[in-house]
């Protein structure tokens, strides 16, 4: 009768797989290259994860889960201010060095997933997580349903564009600057959509 795997090592060899890949990219994971780093057998991480895929979707599933908390429980919003004070925490949270590699690691998944979409779903999944979140955020500020959708996307990739910046150029001042002026320019026109709806 086969086992099942043990429930507390899992977590913890994904948690030691994200730190592995600090400075390597996503494609070049394989079991050899993981069970060297982490000290263990490759048989340790096929008992666990399957597949090479499993392995990544797994990583993948981690490390979507991790970006952005912050803002996440910031909205929806009950007001403008607390709206727009999500966002710059959202943006606050991404400069940390440990949370640039998240977002790296969620680029990688992404485009992994462009070719790859039957067998990888998960950043495509809370890609359209934030657009409802978001969206939800502007119908509670009295934006209209189908703006808020367009506004909400626009707003989800104009930061993911800001981030790649970040990422590719690690150029804080410049991308902080972008972002700022960004969402200037969304709360003008989310300011003029809540007061078309008022009247």
């Amino acid at each position: 009768m086969a086992r099942t795997p043990d429930p507390t090592r899992k977590p913890a060899l994904i948690q030691q797989a994200l730190y592995f890949l600090v400075d390597k990219p996503l494609s070049s994971l394989t079991f050899r290259s993981l069970a060297k780093a982490l000290d263990v057998s490759t048989f340790t991480l096929v008992y666990h994860f399957g597949t090479r895929a499993e392995l990544i979707r797994e990583i993948v599933h981690a490390n979507a889960r991790g970006v952005s908390p912050e803002a996440a429980a910031a909205m929806p919003a009950g007001t403008l201010e607390e709206y727009f004070s999500s966002l710059y925490l959202s943006w606050q949270w991404a400069q940390s060095p440990e949370n640039l590699h998240r977002v790296r690691l969620e680029f990688e998944a992404g485009l992994l997933e462009a070719v790859a979409r039957d067998q990888l779903t998960v950043t495509r999944n809370f890609f359209e997580q934030w657009i409802i979140l978001g969206t939800a955020a502007l119908v509670s500020l009295g934006v209209e349903q189908k703006q808020a959708e367009i506004e909400s996307r626009l707003l989800i990739n104009t930061f993911h564009g800001v981030q790649f910046d970040l990422v590719l150029n690690q150029n804080l001042e410049v991308s902080t600057a972008v972002f700022e002026t960004a969402v200037r320019h969304h709360r003008s026109r989310i300011e003029a959509l809540v007061g078309d709806a008022a009247h």
